[in-house]
């Protein structure tokens, strides 16, 4: 073989890492940018209609100018407690079954087969079931109903992430525990789970950003609620339900407070999931991985 060809070969290796390295900058760019738009844009919409009264105070009626969605705020915040309280920890349950004491049997096939199914049912769907399931024999809309609705979607994402992230933990890691003469369900708990834990935590977070921002479930189950109520039997006020509201109205002020409603769930979303994710790389939550 001619020694010629091995330069050629070596800057054919190299234009085509480059090449390569720019194209998952670009893939990069592309999915940034759009995230990126949109916060900007909302920001440039909504953040002019945001002031004091608009945290403080609840929706004033129509044609009256102010108010704002502190209600709202409030009301999310209770849906996203009990969806969280509902979804996590059977989430987490489910994922542990599936990847530790499951594992190749007939049942976690069917569980998992079903989490997939539930992953992508359409949540609207999931509002009409809860609906027919606990709205209609209760004969009224609730907080406790959308909390489940929502908590329902949250089951199938946490589940799944958290039997991907078990399972990468080294078979090793379980080995040398139970050399120890540590129990089994000891080991995984003490030991696996808290090994996968950043990945479990982050999981749980892509859950409830995804419901944070659900309206549809909502229309069937929470209703929604222009007053003060934190009751959870009764019909309750959410952030997506009162920007739903708004932007399908006819007035200016209410699409402006749409604007600021969006800018503001999205801020909380982020932060929520920005502090986790702070929280866990400080090592209060991090694993041992």
């Amino acid at each position: 073989m001619s020694t010629n060809s091995f330069p050629l070969r070596s800057r054919l290796r190299t234009v085509t890492d480059h090449a390569v390295t720019g194209l998952t900058i670009l893939a990069t760019v592309v999915v940034v940018t759009p995230l990126v738009a949109i916060f900007a844009y909302l920001v440039y919409k909504g953040a002019s209609s945001l002031n004091l009264a608009f945290f403080t105070q609840i929706p004033k009626p129509v044609g009256v100018a102010g108010g704002g969605m502190a209600n709202a705020i409030v009301g999310s915040a209770i849906l996203l407690a009990i969806a969280s309280a509902i979804g996590v920890p059977i989430g987490i349950g489910g994922g542990v079954f599936l990847a530790e004491f499951g594992r190749g049997t007939k049942l976690a096939n069917a569980v998992r087969f079903t989490a997939d199914v539930l992953n992508g049912v359409p949540s609207i769907v999931m509002g009409l079931a809860i609906y027919a399931l606990i709205v209609i024999p209760q004969k009224h809309f609730s907080a406790l109903s959308g909390g489940v609705a929502l908590g329902i979607m949250m089951i199938p994402t946490v589940c799944r992430t958290t039997e991907e992230m078990l399972m990468m933990v080294p078979h090793a890691v379980r080995e040398a525990a139970l050399g120890l003469g540590v129990p089994n369900w000891r080991s995984v708990l003490s030991i696996t789970v808290k090994t996968a834990s950043p990945g479990i935590i982050t999981g749980c977070m892509l859950a409830f950003a995804r419901v944070a921002g659900e309206t549809a479930p909502l229309l069937f189950t929470a209703l929604g609620n222009d007053f003060w109520s934190s009751s959870l039997n009764q019909p309750i006020a959410a952030l997506p339900l009162q920007i739903y509201v708004y932007a399908l109205s006819p007035y200016d002020d209410w699409h402006r407070l749409a604007w600021a409603g969006s800018l503001v769930l999205i801020v909380l979303i982020v932060l929520a999931v920005s502090l986790v994710r702070y929280v866990t790389s400080r090592g209060v939550l991090k694993g041992a991985s």
